[in-house]
């Protein structure tokens, strides 16, 4: 009775573990802001994030010195719910463009809408928020931990991640061609359950993130 119970546990961990956040964005999860999403290959940011990349191999940075900013939106347009509001949405895209215009501006002269030689187009969007509950830590895989893991994710009682997804491209204005893709989620602050709302300051240290990864990207 006890090998079944314990194989059991065993067998539910595996399953658990199986379900645990994904560090990348799922195809299913692609939003169609992107002129394409061929070639996306799973690599590690400057910062250390897992983000899906593609890179024209003929693309150097070298070759640019000035960027047309275009200012990231919302894509699709997202709904309020009773777990975030609009106020939260308004914040966060007027933190991220500011952040991301001056990182963009230590790499790059900044320039109006006109395409011309040297030049690149950034465009942008947040196509995502979300909160996932946890996945199971190492030390709760034993059966009896199993149990009461799963009575509270049944009741909403077990942590969740706040996730933020952006999509990005940078396009070459003389070619009209894009040289760099990139599809990444980031993980903000742990909500304590299914109920609590979502707030600017959770999903803060995303943009932050992504703003250190564009200065430090080679």
């Amino acid at each position: 009775m006890a090998k079944t119970l314990i194989l059991s546990g065993v067998i539910a961990a595996a399953v658990l573990l199986t379900g645990c956040t994904s560090q990348t964005v799922k195809q299913t999860q692609y939003s169609g802001f992107l002129s394409s999403y061929d070639g996306l290959q799973s690599v590690e940011s400057a910062g250390g994030q897992k983000v899906l990349r593609w890179v024209d191999p003929a693309f150097s940075a070298a070759n640019y010195d000035k960027l047309i900013f275009q200012p990231l939106r919302f894509y699709p347009t997202p709904q309020t719910t009773d777990r975030i509001g609009q106020s939260t949405y308004d914040e966060l895209l007027k933190y991220a463009n500011r952040r991301l215009s001056e990182a963009l501006s230590q790499r790059f002269q900044l320039v109006g809408f006109s395409s011309g030689p040297r030049t690149l187009e950034f465009r942008g969007a947040i196509t995502g928020v979300s909160a996932e509950t946890e996945g199971l830590k190492p030390y709760e895989v034993i059966p009896v931990a199993l149990v009461v893991a799963g009575a509270m994710t049944a009741s909403g009682e077990r942590d969740q991640d706040t996730e933020l997804f952006l999509e990005g491209e940078l396009v070459d204005t003389s070619t009209g061609k894009a040289v760099l893709r990139v599809v990444r989620k980031g993980f903000g602050k742990t909500l304590s359950n299914n109920r609590q709302a979502i707030e600017f300051a959770d999903l803060k240290p995303v943009v932050d993130e992504l703003t250190t990864d564009v200065l430090k990207f080679r």
